[in-house]
């Protein structure tokens, strides 16, 4: 079951719509359920809703998965390139586009950890512990994932990071990878695809480009606190939810079900 409803992001005045995926009887069953959050929530269930027409089929997924979990997708600012902000946590290189913009991850985050979550556990079955909470997403949404399971690891213990958009804020994110305390019971999935790789061979996987050696220090940032880290080139991948999609079989086992060791 879906359940879609507003929901006030304070820095705008504006609503993010909650996508919230729900297990059958999951109101009545008396169970309590782990939860994943996942950024650009209108991508992850319906074609309708989803930005380009496609998206992640995650409901599909999760009917058919042999674990019962409840799934909380958050809508960024629609209104001219507002998501670009939202999403980044931290400045960009000087000679970056995204210069431009306001870093507001930060404050995206401190209302997902302040907000969003509280009212999830307060009015659906979660179990509410870091333990049993993960985060995830593509693009500037894969950046906050990473961005999350190293800032906020407090409350998040696991993070699919998807074609994430790290190549402009290295400095920052790197200084921070070797600075702030991870718990070892983190699981972190990074991937990208070789449709998104100038360059790089279409049938085989990529290990010698700037988007594999950004990943795999991403990957030994995490990797240094005794996390399990997944590094995951998706041959022929591009940078679309098509593609993604078909990642979730992969990412999901691996975060939720400790299938799979560290892969670096």
């Amino acid at each position: 079951m879906i359940v879609k409803q507003s929901f006030l992001y304070p820095p705008k005045g504006a609503d993010r719509p909650l996508h919230i995926y729900l297990p059958r009887n999951a109101l009545s069953s008396g169970e309590r359920y782990p939860v994943m959050y996942f950024f650009d929530g209108h991508n992850l269930f319906s074609d309708r809703d989803a930005t380009y027409g496609k998206s992640w089929g995650m409901e599909a997924f999760l009917e058919g998965w042999n674990k019962d979990m409840i799934l909380v997708g958050m809508e960024c600012g629609h209104d001219g390139q507002e998501r670009l902000s939202e999403y980044l946590p931290y400045p960009a290189d000087p000679d970056s586009w995204f210069s431009g913009f306001a870093p507001m991850g930060k404050v995206t985050m401190d209302w997902i950890v302040e907000q969003v979550k509280p009212y999830i556990d307060a009015n659906y079955p979660t179990i509410p512990f870091r333990e049993c909470t993960g985060i995830g997403g593509s693009s500037m949404g894969g950046l906050m994932a990473v961005y999350a399971a190293l800032e906020y690891n407090r409350w998040f213990s696991k993070a699919a990071c998807v074609s994430s958009a790290i190549g402009f804020c290295m400095g920052p994110l790197t200084r921070d990878l070797y600075s702030r305390p991870i718990s070892p019971d983190t699981r972190v999935y990074l991937s990208w695809g070789t449709g998104e790789v100038k360059g790089a061979a279409p049938d085989r996987e990529d290990r010698q480009s700037d988007t594999y050696h950004r990943n795999r220090r991403v990957a030994h940032g995490f990797a240094r606190a005794g996390a399990t880290v997944k590094l995951r080139c998706q041959v022929g991948g591009g940078h679309r939810e098509a593609d993604w999609e078909k990642l979730v079989p992969e990412f999901m086992p691996f975060l939720w079900q400790g299938q799979g060791s560290s892969d670096l």
